[in-house]
């Protein structure tokens, strides 16, 4: 599965939110439609904001464990 680009997914989700607010009378069938689409940009961020702690996570123990090992020598 391709990596989702975080800033494009919250742009996408600030079109959709400015498309509400720029509304005098919502079409139903298209708010439903642009809520799903809101829901899922959501979801896919909250993924990939994951991915990036676990990845930070993975730099941070990398370098205690080499600073460790550096004054241990």
């Amino acid at each position: 599965m391709e990596q989702s680009n975080l800033s494009e997914s919250l742009k996408k989700l600030e079109i959709i939110a400015d498309w509400f607010e720029n509304q005098e009378e919502v079409d139903v069938e298209k708010g439903l439609e642009k809520v799903k689409e809101g829901v899922e940009l959501i979801k896919t961020s909250r993924s990939r904001l994951q991915e990036i702690e676990n990845e930070f996570e993975d730099v941070k123990k990398e370098l205690e464990e080499e600073t460790s090992k550096n004054e241990k020598e």
